[in-house]
């Protein structure tokens, strides 16, 4: 893949935009901890939050990320960026205005994958690229696109019930897009992006759904 800038400018892009923004980095982990705890322990609310909680990193990712910085050095970070606002969007209407989106961990083994992906994208990726040479600042911090898109499987391997095609759309390409660009810039600690977008999306649309009329599958 032909790029339209060198590996030195990309991790340059991560460095200014790492000490631009810091201390954001702390509060978008605390806002991933939050979405992992209000789903191991849901209330009649937190299927919103987290959904709201998803919505805010991909807007951060579109708006604080692509268009403001990586646009510098990439004309499409703008159609990117787009895209994640987008996405910001779907998840504002499905899982907040909609409220379609129901989640809560379970310990079946869709619920260990997807806590497989979010320990990917919170730990595992930030040691990975460590050890590849990628020392922070000049390293994707979590709300970045890759990392943020890890976790969004993730989460979303912890849902009850079906999860609307429409969501997966925006994550699932870019998970092809960004893997194959970042593996050419050599991160890679990207790896995980493309198997959490091609297992993480086979598994949320080929999960089982119990048949409403039996009544054994109604039981708790």
């Amino acid at each position: 893949m032909n790029l339209p800038f060198t590996p030195e400018q990309f991790l340059s892009v991560f460095a200014y935009y790492n000490l631009t923004v810091w201390p954001a980095q702390v509060f978008l982990n605390l806002l991933a901890l939050t979405a992992i705890a209000l789903a191991i322990r849901p209330s009649s609310s937190s299927s919103r939050v987290i959904a709201g909680i998803l919505a805010f990193l991909w807007l951060w990712t579109g708006l604080a990320y692509h268009i403001a910085f990586f646009a510098d050095i990439n004309p499409a970070a703008k159609l990117f960026g787009a895209f994640n606002v987008l996405q910001g969007m779907v998840f504002l209407t499905y899982g907040v205005v909609r409220a379609k989106l129901t989640f809560g961990f379970r310990p079946d083994a869709r619920g260990i994958v997807g806590a497989l992906l979010i320990l990917y994208a919170l730990v595992i990726y930030p040691v990975l690229g460590h050890s590849f040479g990628h020392a922070y600042p000049r390293s994707p911090t979590f709300g970045l696109p890759c990392p943020t898109t890890i976790f969004t499987f993730g989460i979303l391997l912890w849902t009850v019930g079906k999860v609307p095609k429409t969501i997966l759309v925006i994550p699932f390409l870019w998970s092809l897009i960004g893997f194959s660009a970042a593996l050419t810039m050599g991160i890679y600690e990207d790896v995980g992006l493309l198997v959490s977008g091609v297992f993480g999306t086979g598994l949320i649309i080929t999960r089982p759904f119990p048949d409403p009329t039996r009544r054994d599958a109604l039981k708790p």
